[in-house]
């Protein structure tokens, strides 16, 4: 990379290596990324169709590579197809657009500009509405895609279109949104001027004018009225229809605003959102959700999934929702992939293991494999997953499978000796619980203590196991024993921190106050003055690691000691004493 070259003059493309390096070395650090893409828009005193083909490659290359990593961006988005506009033209931007309405389909903003370009780059009207019926699917019911309807109204306008202008105004004054009543006041004002076989389907219309006719007879006028008559008449019923749909809309509108006004940040970025807005998505969701509406509810998730990309909870719960959905299979796997290749990072898998189900689920277990395979390519040792994989391999495969997957990990030399003591752990779990085999679990427990002395998850589930052992009156001596054993082994072999191996002790004394023999008293207070007694009478701490003293009957890390008597004095405006040998005569 010291030798590539940027583009540019000299000064310039050593500041672009510098930044580059920067990004590099945090590829996940927002504010490097925008200052190198800076740098490459303003190569050359910005690009243009003059530009050398160096720059504009880095430019591309570097916009692509921020945009891959940060998809949501829809300003970029803009930004980057009209530097395209202005190096290699308009077939060039709207492939960037296309990317970008690809990469975040519900953006107001970026459909907006898209729409407004092809209607100042293209001269056929059909493309340019078919382009713009696109963006209607994609934000049309956002409560602020008010631009961009009126983008659309303002295209037909310029073709004196006053018919589909009449139509999109139909679509419009239903959805709840910011300023749905200027919309809805021209759309009644326009309302009047059109003929009555738009404004109503023939069969309703010809009910209304029936209605009419057969009113005037039954009254007594004339036999039937005027043409004028009749048709004002069936305006007014229009007109008055149109005002329950307001009324609907307003009343909509207004149970929304509760939530769009304590929305602060509808777009994405890589900053954390405050609580507050977090509540305010997950009780917006709620009431989207119980108004029973998918279309409108599925719409916000997605909203909510530009501004919480970062938050798995949200992209959980929408699969969740999903696939409460009827025959919603593929758009729950599509949420899942969204989810796991773009926005959690790989550091918290749980949603990948949540997707790995999921595909199980599906019949396709080859790939939930494949998805906890991956997984551990980038996080070697991750105890969580290897024990999902093993459970999927017994789920799939049976008993010796998952026991192929523990064995692999626990034999491989890279992974963490505490993380091979929790595998063992579940292995011996394992043959207990699915093969109702504790004797071999005890087996494997016992023959594995050399290799963990200093493992305190090994000892915790190895006394737990036993603790868990089902006993009853016959058994239960035989129980206490191998419980005993295990202690005292720990006692006398482990090489656990003190901290550990007290509390492992309290677990031991529980036991013997809750299920003990009649001499568990006896043995409890001795076990309660060895562990809690003052210094001189605690033997736990003998042979365990030199890090730790006793100190007033707590362990305290060693050399803090002396420094508890200086912190007291120093509270209370004290000089210590000097020790005795620095006392003068």
């Amino acid at each position: 990379m010291a030798d590539f070259n940027f583009g540019g003059t000299e000064d310039e493309n050593a500041e672009l290596k510098k930044l580059h390096a920067e990004v590099l070395e945090d590829a996940d650090n927002f504010d490097n990324w925008e200052k190198l893409v800076r740098a490459a828009e303003n190569l050359e005193g910005g690009l243009n169709r003059n530009s050398s083909p160096q720059a504009i490659s880095s430019t591309r290359d570097i916009y692509d590579r921020f945009l891959a990593k940060f998809p949501l961006l829809f300003g970029y988005w803009k930004k980057y197809a009209e530097m395209e506009f202005s190096i290699a033209g308009t077939e060039a931007a709207e492939m960037v657009y296309e990317r970008g309405v690809a990469s975040i389909t519900n953006s107001v903003d970026l459909w907006t500009n898209y729409c407004g370009f092809k209607v100042e780059t293209s001269h056929d009207s059909d493309i340019i509405r078919e382009l713009f019926e696109r963006g209607a699917g994609c934000v049309g019911l956002d409560f602020l895609a008010h631009p961009f309807w009126d983008k659309y109204i303002e295209f037909e306008e310029r073709l004196d279109a006053v018919d589909k202008i009449f139509a999109i105004l139909d679509r419009v004054v239903h959805i709840p949104m910011h300023q749905y009543a200027r919309y809805f006041e021209r759309y009644r004002q326009l309302a009047h001027t059109r003929p009555l076989d738009e404004l109503l389907p023939a069969e309703t219309l010809q009910q209304y004018r029936q209605e009419i006719e057969a009113t005037a007879g039954q009254a007594g006028t004339e036999p039937l009225k005027a043409d004028m008559e009749v048709e004002r008449e069936i305006r007014t019923r229009v007109d008055n229809i149109h005002l329950e749909a307001f009324t609907r809309t307003q009343n909509e509108t207004t149970k929304r605003w509760t939530y769009e006004s304590e929305i602060k940040r509808p777009y994405f970025h890589v900053t954390e959102l405050d609580e507050p807005q977090l509540v305010n998505w997950r009780k917006y969701l709620d009431f989207e959700e119980a108004e029973g509406d998918y279309q409108r509810a599925s719409f916000l998730y997605e909203r909510c999934l530009v501004t919480c990309a970062f938050y798995d909870e949200f992209w959980t719960r929408y699969a969740r929702w999903m696939l409460a959905q009827k025959d919603k299979e593929e758009e729950v796997r599509n949420i899942y992939q969204r989810a796991s290749m773009l926005y959690a990072p790989i550091a918290r898998p749980a949603i990948r293991l949540q997707y790995a189900y999921f595909e199980e689920s599906c019949g396709r277990a080859e790939v939930a494999k494949d998805i906890h395979e991956a997984i551990l390519v980038n996080l070697p040792g991750h105890t969580e997953v290897i024990v999902s994989w093993a459970n999927l391999q017994r789920r799939q495969a049976g008993l010796d499978a998952a026991v192929e997957v523990y064995k692999n990990h626990i034999d491989a030399r890279e992974l963490d000796n505490n993380v091979k003591a929790a595998l063992v752990a579940e292995w011996a779990l394992l043959l207990w619980k699915s093969k109702s085999s504790p004797e071999e679990a005890r087996q494997l427990f016992t023959k594995s203590q050399g290799a963990y002395l200093d493992s305190s998850t090994f000892w915790k589930s190895f006394l737990q196991f036993e603790l868990d052992q089902p006993t009853n009156a016959e058994t239960e001596l035989a129980q206490y024993r191998r419980i005993k054993q295990v202690y005292e082994d720990i006692k006398q072999k482990s090489q656990i921190s003190l901290e550990s191996a007290k509390e492992l002790a309290q677990q031991y004394m529980t036991y013997l106050l809750e299920r003990g023999t009649k001499d568990a008293a006896k043995e409890y207070m001795t076990l309660d003055r060895e562990v809690n007694g003052p210094p001189s009478v605690q033997t736990l701490s003998k042979g365990k690691p030199a890090s730790m003293v006793i100190e007033n009957g707590n362990p305290v890390v060693e050399g803090e000691a002396d420094n508890q008597y200086a912190k007291y004095y120093e509270q209370h405006g004290q000089q210590p004493v000097p020790p005795v040998a620095q006392i003068s005569v």
